[in-house]
């Protein structure tokens, strides 16, 4: 077949597709009003925005807002893992070195561990560190994807394969298979990424082991990094981030994702798969990287960063959707339950100070606080709302990130390195209170036809 043809039956194929396109948006269309007929929740959230009630869990608590003579008043918000406040955790860790592993501990049996129960747990997670070189070689490195989180799940689904029992639900079973993917997802999403530089574009590959002397943290630092070097400052800013990041309540998306597809029995490659899935979406885990780009347009066009009158009104700009990606958002501002602060922002906030202070990159760290204090007054007076709005933990996140040298395709991974601990938890929650698989209802508002035979359709 010649170029003339091939490009005349494309043109007759696009022109079916695009049938199939019109038909798919057409019949598709529901109307909202009907949301509000049938008392719908629509994104399982009350018209306040508070989440609809879908399950109970003792693995952490995100608080919001305070009771007060039966009102709900705004307050600093408030973060509890097992029933510790994280607040409290993250001065305790800034004692001691590392904390991600001690977290990780906390939320699969529910307590902090003594000194020989940690060192015991850290000795099993790093002897589950490994993947072997066929693995590499045969899943990570063939075929590999420009976005790692997919890479991530072909990775975890192909775990499945390696195991000599994956669809046992015991909680044995479980917990085991559960610390093999804590264990070797840092090394899975490092490899992934080295290896779509490689074959991208070219560039040298370096594999490097872990070191079973350093904690995680530090291992994501010197896999990550061609010299394997960094400071003492970098690898405990990205050990707190692990620990902030490591859970938050059974509603957000990905935990629930692993709750729904956990109570269909179904094994943990599968559950964890579809829970990596659900993180990928620019409206979960991969937020962080629009503030990212948002600060990048920002600075395109706000040359003079001392410039309050300059910043504040490109940011009406973009809430009024003339300016960046036409969302009208402010990424990384604004959260479902926290009002007054989110605690984990507050946390992140503190060590972006201090690392940039280290890199000389206070001028920037002064941007992105601008943005946050003109941002809060902004969005209330755009949108008419009356509930405080404050900066989420993605507002400084992608910064803290990028000073640390992690590149922009390892941003939403390094989310799934951490949350894989929640995740693990609530899965094992879930199997060991033999829930009923979840199963919410729809309300069908279509309409009922009488059948027609194919010569009597239009």
């Amino acid at each position: 077949m010649n170029n003339q043809s091939m490009m005349e039956l494309g043109e007759v194929l696009n022109g079916k597709f695009d049938e199939l396109v019109n038909s798919c948006l057409t019949s598709s269309v529901i109307d909202l009003n009907l949301y509000t007929e049938y008392d719908v929740k629509r994104g399982l959230r009350d018209a306040s925005g508070k989440g609809v009630l879908a399950g109970l869990t003792e693995i952490s608590d995100v608080v919001g807002y305070k009771t007060k003579e039966g009102k709900k008043v705004p307050c600093d918000g408030e973060l509890y893992y097992q029933g510790n406040n994280v607040m409290d955790l993250v001065a305790s860790y800034e004692k001691r070195r590392f904390a991600f592993e001690e977290t990780t501990y906390l939320l699969l049996f529910g307590q902090l561990p003594n000194r020989g129960q940690l060192a015991n747990f850290e000795e099993i997670l790093t002897s589950l560190q490994e993947l072997s070189g066929q693995f590499v070689r045969d899943v990570i490195m063939k075929a590999p994807s420009e976005n790692i989180m997919n890479a991530l799940q072909k990775s975890v689904l192909t775990l499945y394969s390696y195991d000599e029992n994956p669809d046992d639900t015991s909680v044995s079973n479980v917990l085991r298979q559960s610390l093999q993917l804590i264990g070797k997802l840092p090394m899975i999403a490092v490899y992934a990424y080295l290896s779509y530089r490689h074959f991208k574009f070219d560039e040298n590959l370096y594999i490097r082991t872990p070191d079973s002397s350093l904690s995680i943290a530090e291992n994501i630092l010197q896999m990550v990094r061609q010299n394997g070097e960094f400071t003492e400052l970098e690898a405990k800013v990205l050990d707190i981030a692990l620990v902030i990041h490591a859970e938050h309540g059974g509603g957000n998306n990905s935990t629930f994702t692993n709750h729904v597809v956990t109570s269909s029995g179904t094994d943990t490659y599968s559950a964890t798969s579809a829970a990596i899935a659900s993180l990928k979406g620019p409206r979960h885990g991969g937020a962080n990287l629009k503030v990212l780009q948002m600060f990048d347009d920002i600075k395109e066009h706000c040359k003079n960063w001392e410039d309050r009158e300059q910043i504040e009104a490109y940011l009406e700009k973009i809430l009024d959707r003339e300016a960046f990606d036409g969302a009208g958002l402010i990424y990384g501002m604004g959260h479902a339950v926290y009002t007054i602060s989110d605690p984990r922002e507050v946390i992140l906030k503190k060590y972006a100070r201090k690392l940039s202070e280290e890199k000389g990159l206070m001028e920037e760290f002064r941007l992105y606080e601008t943005v946050e204090e003109l941002s809060k007054d902004l969005i209330m007076k755009k949108h008419l709302r009356f509930k405080p709005v404050c900066a989420n933990v993605d507002f400084y996140s992608g910064f803290v990130y990028s000073m640390l040298g992690i590149p922009r395709e390892l941003l939403t991974p390094i989310f799934a390195i951490a949350r894989i601990s929640g995740w693990s938890a609530h899965r094992l929650e879930e199997l060991v209170n033999k829930g009923k698989i979840i199963r919410p209802a729809y309300k069908y508002v279509g309409q009922h036809t009488e059948f027609k035979d194919i010569e009597d359709r239009d």
